[in-house]
């Protein structure tokens, strides 16, 4: 059994590491691409780009690791019924559940390590990259600047921008020619710069440009005094522009986490915090409710209340021999509009403790979705054996897009409180073992081989039931 059980593993494995790398590679292209934009034109260094790409892979590698149990799953025991070796072990005595018993227990061994996996490494890795995306959004592009057009160039100063504009450059010198520069930096006044060459240098932080100027005049307006205006000639000046560098200045203490950015200790944390918070404001609601109907009712106290004839029972007044304070109508004001604030934030923590029980059953769902890949694709692909690559990728799909969109839309609805966390994140694992599992039971009452069991097969009951369905219509009519 020993020897069966290697050899199961063994046929798993190039299956599986090829699908693995074959869809992260195409999900981590496609999330890359759409982050581009944020990087494109910042001038940003290797190092900058190589961790942006580091911590965009932990994501990926969460969805397409229980894909990648799956892909191999299905390819491996499709090849193996194929090519007749699940007839031949069925014949030698060997139970096609005990075909399935090595490969269940390696996906419970990856569902414990995803689950490692989307509570420690996959927040860390996103806190990380949402920090760096903010750090890189803040900084300021290089100065790729572009002949005859009006350049605007961002600066350290708080109000005001500098525009620059010339004729060419030399990007061997970086000498510029025919310039203007257009300075809105100063709101009391605007000082416009012409100079027949300029040369451009950084400060050695590279974050400062110093723009040396030659053969021009400045124009000056101020705006303090009416009519105010200036000129004046140079032959040679430097013109200094604050924060304009290529740095990249990195936040040291970076954001607060936010829900995928946190492990299942800090979830479960956080969400006892606004549980205590929803019994406070229940509890304070109900004491001011009491204090009310208590002052509305004028009850009396323990001393004043009503002797009843029979010695050691007294008598509370009613609503119908209560005397009402004369600020009853404000006080019930007062108190309704109380218990809607009260009731508004009760809602705003219990919207808050679902969100956060959906990432803690999420992270738990997407590691059990291996041992669930692993009891559905199995028995699928004994069933329809001969359908080759074309089959795996096809139910694969579709398996994935059921999954996935199942778990996509439970999370929205949960998130509207529309539906329990619970529910919502463990749906698409229960219906698929339950699929399963049927397929389970039905292993040992078929026998597939590769003369049957591909597209035919799966096709043939849909082809039935559809034309069932129109001899049925044709005679209704």
């Amino acid at each position: 059994m020993r020897i069966l059980t290697r050899y199961l593993i063994r046929a798993h494995v190039g299956p599986f590491f090829f699908a693995l790398a074959a869809v992260t590679g195409l999900l981590f292209l496609n999330a890359v691409i759409q982050r581009m934009s944020n990087l494109v034109g910042k001038g940003l260094p290797w190092t900058v780009i190589g961790e942006f790409m580091l911590l965009s892979l932990p994501h990926t590698i969460a969805l397409t690791l229980p894909m990648a149990v799956l892909v191999a799953t299905l390819y491996t025991f499709s090849e193996l019924t194929a090519s007749n070796e699940i007839t031949a072990m069925a014949a030698g005595g060997i139970r096609p559940l005990r075909v399935m018993a090595p490969m269940l227990v390696v996906g419970a061994i990856l569902a414990g390590v995803m689950l490692y996996f989307n509570d420690q490494l996959l927040p860390y890795s996103n806190h990380r990259l949402r920090n760096l995306l903010i750090d890189v959004s803040t900084k300021s592009p290089t100065l790729d600047l572009r002949e005859h057009i009006v350049n605007r160039l961002e600066t350290a100063a708080p109000t005001g921008q500098v525009y620059l504009e010339f004729r060419e450059i030399d990007r061997a010198t970086n000498e510029l020619t025919d310039v203007v520069i257009y300075d809105l930096t100063d709101p009391l006044s605007y000082r416009t710069t012409y100079a027949k060459r300029a040369t451009m240098m950084f400060n050695r932080d590279r974050t400062d440009l110093y723009l040396t100027l030659y053969e021009g005049v400045v124009y000056e307006i101020t705006g303090n005094r009416e009519g105010g205006f200036s000129k004046s000639r140079f032959d040679k000046e430097i013109q200094p522009l604050r924060g304009v560098g290529n740095v990249m200045q990195r936040q040291a203490g970076g954001l607060a986490r936010g829900d995928r950015e946190m492990t299942i200790r800090q979830l479960r944390a956080e969400s006892d915090e606004h549980v205590a918070d929803t019994e406070r404001v229940k509890s304070s609601n109900h004491r001011r409710s009491i204090a009310a109907i208590e002052s509305a009712l004028a009850l009396p106290t323990a001393g004043d209340a009503e002797a009843d004839p029979e010695p050691g029972i007294t008598r509370m007044p009613t609503l119908r021999t209560a005397g009402f304070t004369a600020d009853t109508d404000d006080m019930t004001r007062g108190v309704a509009q109380n218990a809607r604030q009260n009731l508004s934030q009760i809602r705003a923590h219990e919207r808050r403790i679902d969100v956060l029980s959906v990432e803690v059953h999420k992270k738990w769902a997407i590691a059990v979705a291996c041992i669930v890949f692993v009891l559905l694709g199995a028995p699928l692909a004994m069933r329809f054996p001969r359908g080759g690559a074309g089959m795996v990728i096809a139910v694969s799909i579709a398996i994935f897009t059921i999954y996935w969109a199942g778990l996509i839309g439970g999370e929205h609805l949960a998130d509207d409180n529309m539906v329990s966390p619970l529910v919502a994140m463990w749906a698409p694992d229960i219906l698929f073992t339950i699929f399963g599992v049927g397929l389970v039971m039905r292993m040992g009452r078929q026998a597939a081989t590769s003369r049957g069991s591909g597209w035919e097969d799966l096709v043939a009951p849909l082809a039935r039931a559809a034309k069932g369905l129109m001899a049925g219509k044709k005679a209704a009519a």
